[in-house]
């Protein structure tokens, strides 16, 4: 099996992203795109599926640590062994015209003898390329995809790999570049390695010198943010939810997913993430993108998109991948693309008033799109859905899902009113209210003192701790009170909050995965906000201690085998984090109000408490 999950570190140029190992290998790496095919698949498989492993020659194990260099997305991995000390330096250039992997290995003490190996696999594992050697180059070409290796050090073929032995000495700077291009086209003029490395240092710190953020978890927050950044496409401005497809939710199960896509539902939590830390740019870039992938027919809302805005994913199974920890299938693309999930619609509402109130550049196309939204949404609220997590059983009038439509038809009224835009307001309101008043007595169990996860369900589910943040319902509502309370008592597994039981949602699947770290750090927003600022505090730490030596985290974890689980990093993970810190700092700031989707608890117009 591949390394812990936790124990890769990401590099990217902010179009794709390569996972390096604490062994030096490059594990998985799509080029052009995220969503490209693998010429590194072996974190889906074996060394034979791709890899690229520059390390210590013999068998014995060195001594490993690694960082990011300060306020930059370069990866210092450094061995020490019997011979000496060595330093591993890994990025991704942010790109021109084509995508490069730049390593450089540096002496930091004695003599140490170094071992190269590079195993070229085109299309997730499945096509060994033909490989020439020329003047200064050596070329791997099979199909569309040609990738151009460029090293002072002598390689060599081996047994279909490419290979080179090498010794590094104190003080030397020995440089890898691999440049990828269409093989039709001419290959790219060697890169300077050794400058590309300084370059791409001095572009990740001109970008951090934006970060407003200061706050007490400077390091968690800005390494979150950082991860935010190297999920962007940047030609478009989408956001991919993780670099990865099919880490399972549970090691040696079904719960495989390709998550190299824009999700709308993380519309929301990104502007707020992305404008806190002070990157208006980059909010802007993702309004920008989800205004232009959603138009169209409001029907046909899909709840994600390729980077690009492409809609069709058609998912399909790699069998010849025997998948991370044999968790199979290896999937790529996302059948849930085809699903309806009424959540979007609201989060798509809130994105275009939240843009309105953080007074994002303005797009005179966001309130066309909201229009044709809001239309068929008057009554495609009353359908089945899927819901927020993408079941893959029956459709079910889910309360979250229910609750956003309310939020679609809340935030339009408030546009409407605050930022002098047209539309039925009136009416819009009557909606709203019938919403809100079917939920409260479809979806509350009174016996139970909670809301359920669906309307006529025993189940409960982590996204009713949204409720409040969305504005639906006061933090200290009893009902909400009793949901909290609740999901403490039956959702809650070593201090950390599950989804929903596996084995009594019919989601379509074998029940078991880990626990959705997204979710606890809703529920610290809800201490936050019922001023349990200890428990707070102390659920906030447990999670960020949760991160793995370089500040990344996945989307879920497992607390009975201490592992990560899931893709990764995770975007919703980062965005949960940043979020949080900003809640905890306002709190111990005394501000009068937390972040949320409104700006002080009760401007959601929603119903007193209940008696």
């Amino acid at each position: 099996m591949s390394w812990p999950i936790e124990d890769y570190a990401l590099i990217g140029d902010t179009q794709t992203a390569a996972l390096v190992a604490r062994d030096g290998s490059i594990d998985w790496l799509c080029l052009p795109r995220f969503d490209s095919g693998a010429c590194f698949a072996a974190l889906l498989g074996h060394p034979e599926h791709g890899r690229w492993k520059i390390a210590p020659a013999g068998r014995r194990v060195p001594r490993v640590r690694r960082r990011y260099r300060p306020d930059s997305l370069v990866l210092e991995t450094e061995f020490t062994t019997p011979e000496g000390v060595v330093r591993v330096v890994d990025c991704m250039p942010p790109r021109d015209r084509t995508p490069d992997v730049v390593r450089v290995v540096e002496g930091v003490r004695g003599r140490v003898p170094m071992h190269m190996q590079l195993v070229i696999r085109f299309d997730y594992g499945s096509v060994v390329p033909w490989a020439t050697r020329e003047a200064g180059e050596w070329r791997a070409v099979a199909g569309p995809d040609a990738l151009s290796l460029y090293t002072p050090v002598a390689v060599h073929g081996h047994h279909l790999t490419t290979v080179a032995d090498f010794t590094v000495a104190e003080g030397q700077r020995i440089p890898f570049v691999l440049r990828w291009h269409p093989s039709h086209e001419p290959a790219p003029p060697p890169l300077d390695g050794l400058e590309a490395l300084a370059d791409t240092e001095d572009w990740w710190r001109e970008w951090f010198s934006h970060c407003t953020y200061q706050g007490a978890w400077r390091e968690a927050v800005r390494t979150s943010l950082m991860t935010l950044k190297a999920l962007t496409y940047a030609p478009t401005g989408g956001i991919v939810a993780a670099a990865t497809t099919s880490l399972p939710e549970r090691l040696g199960g079904q719960r495989n997913w390709d998550y190299r896509f824009c999700w709308l539902r993380d519309a929301t939590f990104t502007l707020y993430a992305l404008s806190l830390g002070g990157f208006r740019e980059e909010a802007e870039a993702w309004r920008s993108w989800l205004m232009r992938s959603v138009a169209g027919d409001a029907s046909k809302l899909q709840i994600m998109y390729g980077v690009g805005g492409e809609r069709r994913l058609p998912e399909l199974s790699l069998d010849w991948l025997p998948g991370y920890g044999h968790s199979r299938p290896v999937r790529i693309g996302n059948a849930a693309v085809d699903q309806l999930q009424l959540d979007v619609y609201g989060e798509v509402m809130d994105a275009i008033h939240q843009s309105h109130r953080m007074e994002l550049r303005d797009d005179p196309r966001a309130w066309d799109v909201a229009l044709v939204l809001m239309d068929f949404l008057e009554s495609g609220w009353k359908q089945p859905d899927s819901g927020l997590w993408e079941v893959r059983g029956q459709p079910q009038h889910f309360t979250y899902s229910k609750v956003m439509a309310w939020v679609a038809f809340d935030r339009a009224v408030k546009t409407v009113e605050r930022y002098g835009v047209e539309g039925p307001v009136g009416h819009w309101r009557e909606v709203r209210d019938a919403i809100h008043r079917e939920v409260c007595q479809r979806a509350y169990d009174s016996k139970r003192g909670s809301f359920t996860q669906a309307y006529g369900s025993d189940n409960l589910d982590a996204s009713l701790l949204l409720l409040p943040l969305v504005g639906f319902v006061s933090p200290r509502d009893p009902r909400m009170v009793g949901t909290v309370r609740a999901i403490e008592q039956e959702l809650m597994y070593q201090g950390l909050v599950r989804r929903y039981h596996t084995h009594a949602t019919d989601d379509g699947l074998p029940p078991g995965e880990g626990l959705f770290l997204a979710c606890s750090f809703w529920l610290a927003d809800n201490y936050v906000l019922q001023g349990r600022m200890k428990e707070a505090e102390a659920l906030f730490e447990r999670l960020i201690g949760l991160r793995n030596d370089v500040g990344l985290l996945a989307e879920e974890y497992e607390p009975s085998l201490r592992r990560q689980l899931g893709n990764f990093p995770q975007a919703f993970s980062h965005v949960g984090l940043i979020n949080t810190a900003f809640n905890l700092e306002r709190h111990f700031r005394k501000s009068p109000a937390i972040h949320r989707r409104e700006n002080h608890i009760g401007e959601s117009e929603a119903p007193p408490p209940a008696p």
